[in-house]
């Protein structure tokens, strides 16, 4: 009878592979697009296998949706840090709230805006939910705030602000219309935050 050959054991992968795995790749996706970067060119940055690699994460879209859950928990974390202390100096909360947006989206470059509206409309959908509850989360918060600190204006409910919001968000920060307008995520979430920040504003002088 032949012999059967015994069956290779997948190579083992802990936590912190994992993490590395997908901070190589954060790095270069969103710097460079994840179209022109290979998993070979992780491979090689990583000093790993590549059947290695594929354990950790079995397609290039798998670990692209990783990258992107990544990138969203950390700018949760650092929103959820920042609303700690926002009631104390609601001016000063504004502004590090904007500081933290305009970092963050400083790392994503008009290549991965391109590739992501191209190549995989699906996980932007999970991009637009995740933002809309951050918006809604953190920026309503502020906003109650901002009202009790006498900031911004009570003639327009919170809810109303935060849609109108939401929806300049959403006609605005989409692969297609960012390609049209030339704009880079950062330069377009600064635009459209402070616009609706500013009309929401109680005018200096006014009670």
């Amino acid at each position: 009878m032949p012999t059967r050959k015994p069956k290779q054991q997948e190579p083992s992968v802990d936590q912190a592979s994992v993490r590395r795995v997908v901070a190589v790749a954060r790095r270069q996706f969103l710097a460079h697009g994840f179209r022109s970067v290979s998993m070979d060119d992780l491979v090689a940055e990583l000093g790993i296998s590549k059947k290695t690699l594929y354990v950790c994460f079995p397609s290039k879209t798998t670990l692209l949706e990783a990258v992107l859950k990544d990138k969203f928990s950390e700018v949760e974390a650092d929103l959820g840090q920042l609303a700690k202390g926002q009631a104390a100096n609601v001016e000063v909360a504004l502004h590090q709230f904007l500081n933290c947006l305009q970092r963050h989206t400083a790392e994503i470059q008009p290549a991965f805006v391109r590739d992501l509206g191209r190549e995989t409309p699906e996980l932007f959908q999970l991009i637009e939910q995740r933002r809309r509850e951050l918006i809604r989360r953190y920026f309503g918060g502020l906003f109650e705030d901002g009202k009790k600190a006498g900031m911004i204006r009570t003639d327009i409910p919170t809810h109303l602000i935060i849609e109108i919001l939401l929806g300049a968000v959403q006609v605005i920060m989409n692969p297609p219309k960012l390609m049209e307008l030339g704009l880079t995520v950062e330069r377009g979430y600064s635009s459209v935050i402070r616009l609706i920040l500013e009309g929401a504003l109680v005018a200096k002088g006014k009670g």
